[in-house]
């Protein structure tokens, strides 16, 4: 591992590397490099790299798409139940309408 990334920092240049990186001091770049643990990436281990499932960014893609379809579908659900709900309670008021005016209007009172 040396080999590929120097030698080791020592002191000051230690805590160069951000979140745990390691630091490594290339000497014929006269610079500094680090080798960030799995949850972290950038030049100094800086960012946080969010866990994945996929191993692709095709797979990634898929699961997004899917995860959208299904939004959607259950939003169209609503709405489509939001619809049916107010067209049954509008057909029953309609009909409560319809038999109450036809009670007043077209009903003959017996004579006394």
């Amino acid at each position: 591992m040396m080999a590929d990334h120097g030698e080791l920092c020592d002191g000051q240049d230690a805590t160069y590397c951000m979140n745990g990186g390691t630091c490594y001091k290339i000497s014929s770049m006269n610079t500094l490099s680090c080798v960030c643990d799995d949850n972290y990436k950038g030049s100094r281990c800086e960012q946080f790299q969010l866990f994945s499932i996929s191993t692709t960014a095709g797979q990634a893609g898929l699961i997004a798409a899917v995860v959208i379809v299904s939004l959607l579908s259950l939003v169209v659900l609503a709405i489509v139940i939001y619809y049916i709900c107010n067209i049954t309670m509008w057909t029953r008021l309609w009909a409560l309408y319809q038999k109450k005016n036809q009670q007043q209007y077209w009903r003959v009172k017996p004579r006394v």
